[in-house]
């Protein structure tokens, strides 16, 4: 299973959809994910890459970690596993 399936699949049960219907270009927003569902989200895909995701809960606007899509989630994410690498 590939990064991006698995990020899909945690937003999917975050958001109780079927991962075929979390699409890359879709808005946490647009999934009906609130704050409470995307924190449970990082905490999951924190534990799943054994990442530290550098996120504020409080002000995600004033994160390095960009939310403003799921392709930019998997991109951070993918982003943050290559930094451990090296």
């Amino acid at each position: 299973m590939s990064v991006a399936d698995k990020i899909i699949a945690i937003i999917a049960e975050q958001a109780f959809l079927e991962p075929k219907d979390v699409k890359p270009d879709a808005t946490l927003e647009q999934l009906g994910i609130d704050s409470m569902a995307l924190v449970e989200c990082i905490f999951a895909i924190e534990e799943c890459f054994d990442v530290q995701v550098p996120f504020n809960a409080n002000d995600p606007a004033a994160s390095q970690f960009d939310i403003s899509s799921i392709q930019s989630i998997i991109d951070a994410v993918e982003a943050l596993i290559a930094a451990q690498k090296t």
